[in-house]
Formats: C-alpha cells, sequence, structure tokens
C-alpha cells in the first residue's frame, strides 16, 4: 500500500447540507437554507407560532387549576 493509497483511505466525504424547507442543497450566503425564500418561509412560522414545544401545564400542590 502506498502512501498515496494509505491517505485516500482516510478521507471520509462530507455530505453537503440540506435546505430544511425543500431539501435542495444549501448555500453558504443562505445557510442553512437554500435561498432567501425558503429562509422567510422559516421566518414566517417562527413568527406565526407554527412550531412549538408541546408541554403539559403544571397544576397546583392542591391538583386544582386556577381559571383566569
Amino acid at each position: 500500500m502506498t502512501e498515496k493509497d494509505a491517505k485516500a483511505a482516510n478521507v471520509v466525504p462530507i455530505k453537503r447540507a440540506r435546505c430544511p424547507m425543500c431539501r435542495k442543497p444549501a448555500e453558504s450566503e443562505w445557510r442553512p437554507f437554500c435561498s432567501k425564500r425558503c429562509a422567510d418561509i422559516d421566518l414566517g412560522r417562527w413568527l406565526n407560532e407554527s412550531y412549538s414545544i408541546p408541554s403539559q401545564e403544571e397544576s397546583d400542590e392542591d391538583g386544582v387549576r386556577e381559571e383566569d
């Protein structure tokens, strides 16, 4: 095995990042998105509160929830 073959064996190909909106290859200017359009779509979803983390409301110590 030559030195060149040894170096080639240690090379791991880097996967190109994909846009989370449309799955096209990401562009460095808009990373992690592929374009301004996809970045704006994502921002709109954040501003409209489309993204959320489900949670359970904590109840009071006596087990009764207060109403507003």
